[in-house]
């Protein structure tokens, strides 16, 4: 989906500073505003891998990279550039050490502009398919609802 204008006045600086994670709807597309580190960010509002809602994500450090950790299954998203990174073994190397790899981008990331207080979204222009689009919108919707009944049958 082509965003068709914008940026969006999402809300008062100070007050998305005291909230830390903001939830909006733009476009029918829904994000989440975070600020961390006198840094203001903005991603989709679900994680790529299954649906997940970042709202109460936290907000970490690894290999230099600001993350948000996705709560149910722990993933790790760059807020910056919305690229997966996961920690693992190389197999090739001798000896095999620990170390962090990238997935790619995963997490649609959006534009943050801030001006005399008011703090403005442009949705990202991006071309092609990111995986945290598959969760967005009406049918967005339809399969976190499955992904989250899914989940909650392996709880039990």
């Amino acid at each position: 989906m082509e965003p068709t204008a914008g940026p969006y006045l999402v809300g008062k600086k100070d007050e998305l500073i005291e909230a830390k994670h903001s939830f909006r709807t733009l476009e029918g597309r829904d994000i989440l505003i975070i600020y961390h580190q006198n840094d203001f960010y903005a991603i989709d509002s679900y994680c790529y891998h299954a649906g997940a809602t970042l709202q109460n994500g936290d907000i970490e450090e690894f290999d230099g990279k600001m993350c948000i950790v996705c709560p149910n299954h722990k993933y790790k998203i760059c807020l910056a550039q919305g690229e997966g990174i996961y920690k693992a073994r190389d197999p090739m190397e001798k000896p095999s050490v620990l170390r962090w790899f990238s997935k790619g981008v995963k997490q649609r990331t959006h534009t943050v502009t801030e001006n005399n207080g008011d703090v403005y979204v442009k949705l990202s222009e991006q071309r092609g398919f990111i995986e945290s689009d598959f969760y967005q919108g009406e049918k967005g919707k339809v399969e976190r609802e499955k992904a989250a009944a899914a989940e909650k049958k392996k709880t039990k």
